[in-house]
């Protein structure tokens, strides 16, 4: 609004597990605008703060899932003078059957770049089925999974600042 920050991720990726026994809630990180002067961050909440992910040890020993990647979503930020800051690749493996919500937004419409600046990624959610079957999923979105599925979200990159044939100062 104020034509200093190019925009971020624009959501906060909030995913939801359950069944009868177990229920679980995160938001995911992704990436943050850049702005005059400096890139975005990557992997950062920039929609809610004071908000962590549960340690994978602790995910795991507590759940009947596994993590099976969390890694920075190279390429996902918009280009420019100054890169728009990476989303991030997240894939659970679900042991039991469970039921998975998805409320997320940036599936469509991509986080936009400034002052030339190139737009971040949208974000993707899909279902990978343990017959290898990927199965698309909306950004607001509801799926029952069975042992050996896997979740991954792939959150939108922050947008990029200024045009990338100007060199940076």
């Amino acid at each position: 609004a104020l034509g200093v920050l190019a925009n971020s991720q624009g959501t906060m990726n909030n995913l939801t597990f359950g069944n009868d026994e177990y229920q679980y809630y995160e938001t995911i990180c992704g990436g943050a605008g850049a702005g005059d002067g400096f890139d975005g961050a990557d992997a950062v909440q920039t929609h809610m703060t004071n908000s962590l992910l549960t340690d994978p040890e602790v995910l795991e020993h507590r759940f009947p899932v596994r993590l099976n990647h969390f890694s920075v979503r190279e390429g996902s930020g918009g280009l420019g003078r100054y890169q728009g800051g990476c989303g991030v690749v997240r894939e659970l493996v679900f042991l039991v059957p469970m039921t998975i919500n998805i409320l997320s937004e940036r599936r469509s419409s991509p986080p936009k770049g400034l002052a030339g600046g190139g737009d971040g990624a949208c974000g993707v959610n899909e279902v990978i089925r343990c017959d290898g079957t990927v199965e698309p999923l909306q950004g607001r979105d509801s799926v029952k999974v069975m042992p050996g599925d896997c979740i991954r979200i792939q959150t939108p990159g922050g947008g990029g600042y200024g045009s990338s044939d100007q060199p940076n100062e």
